[in-house]
């Protein structure tokens, strides 16, 4: 190219795959995505997949299910380990939480948990957290689940996980 000498092409081509590298890696799923056979399922949004020989302790990204002790906690759970337990289902890792959980998206055949989760009415969209351009499907779903009164929508007043996990410490 007129005016530019070989020096600073070389620099301005390491400058561009440097640019490249750095939006790979800020992408949340393609890249983290694994598969392996879910063996626990210890809530509604927390499991265990064995990765590798490995178990891996996942939390279900951008949704809070009913806490144990509170109502549908346990159908959440249920419903969890119905839909998972023993099955192969694919894990696109978003980040680790202060618990040391992998944080993902989990999809079975397909179809994302979280999606069926909140259409069931036993999960909440965890707005504080939730994020990612999917989240705004999920707030849809939420919508239509509480419109039909699903489930954990069918108390008139449902206390969020979060506002029970902070009443339960204090």
């Amino acid at each position: 190219m007129k005016g530019f000498s070989e020096d600073s092409m070389v620099k301005r081509k390491v400058s561009m795959l440097y640019l490249l590298v750095l939006l790979f890696l800020a992408l949340p799923l393609p890249a983290r995505g694994w598969s392996g056979k879910v063996i626990d399922v210890a809530a509604g949004d927390t499991i265990t997949v064995l990765r590798d020989k490995q178990p891996v302790r996942v939390r279900l990204y951008g949704i809070d299910c009913p806490e144990e002790g509170q109502p549908f906690g346990t159908e959440a759970k249920q419903f969890t380990a119905t839909m998972l337990l023993g099955k192969m289902v694919e894990v696109g890792a978003i980040n680790v939480d202060h618990y040391g959980r992998t944080v993902s998206l989990v999809y079975l055949d397909g179809k994302g948990v979280c999606d069926e989760l909140i259409r069931a009415g036993l999960a909440w969209v965890y707005y504080l957290y939730c994020n990612l351009p999917i989240c705004a499907e999920w707030k849809n779903l939420e919508s239509e689940a509480k419109k039909d009164k699903r489930l954990l929508w069918s108390d008139p007043e449902p206390i969020p996980p979060w506002r029970f996990r902070r009443q339960k410490r204090k």
